[in-house]
């Protein structure tokens, strides 16, 4: 089965009745996890982007205090689920500021939580990393934020 370009599938979706319209959006949230996270961020948090990018760092402060802390390998696993709730935070959201912002405190919070980033080459990478793709979307942003996030970052860069 082909699928139809998106130009296609607006064409088509403006002629379908709303009843249709609804159901068609139902069959689609049940399929996927995602297209429902997503419907429900353009329904109920994308108005409020402050309040969504408020409960994005309460689930990260509770994957910060559960993660376990006694090897390497554990920290790294909840680590990359964070950075993956994050990608899809931002993905929702398409906002480059609430990105920076999710990912400066994820530096922050990964600096807080007393993992061994100078003795771990991971742990370091996945560290760098995320400064080197905050330094790339700070060049995105107005002037103004540009300066208050280069700011931070400059606190974040490791000794």
């Amino acid at each position: 089965m082909k699928a139809a370009s998106v130009g296609e599938i607006k064409k088509e979706l403006q002629t379908v009745h709303p009843d249709r319209l609804l159901d068609l959006c139902i069959q689609l949230v049940k399929y996927k996890k995602e297209n429902k996270e997503f419907l429900s961020y353009m329904l109920f948090d994308s108005e409020n982007e402050l309040q969504y990018s408020k409960e994005a760092r309460i689930e990260m402060d509770e994957l910060f205090s559960g993660m376990n802390t006694t090897s390497v390998f554990f920290a790294k696993k909840t680590l990359r689920k964070i950075l993956r709730n994050i990608t899809r935070y931002s993905r929702y959201s398409g906002s480059k500021r609430l990105e920076i912002e999710l990912l400066v405190y994820f530096c922050k919070k990964m600096k807080k939580a007393g993992l061994p980033i100078h003795s771990s080459q991971l742990l370091l990478n996945m560290y760098q990393k995320q400064i080197e793709k905050c330094n790339k979307i700070v060049g995105l942003l107005h002037e103004d934020l540009q300066y208050d996030f280069r700011e931070e970052l400059s606190s974040l860069r490791l000794p």
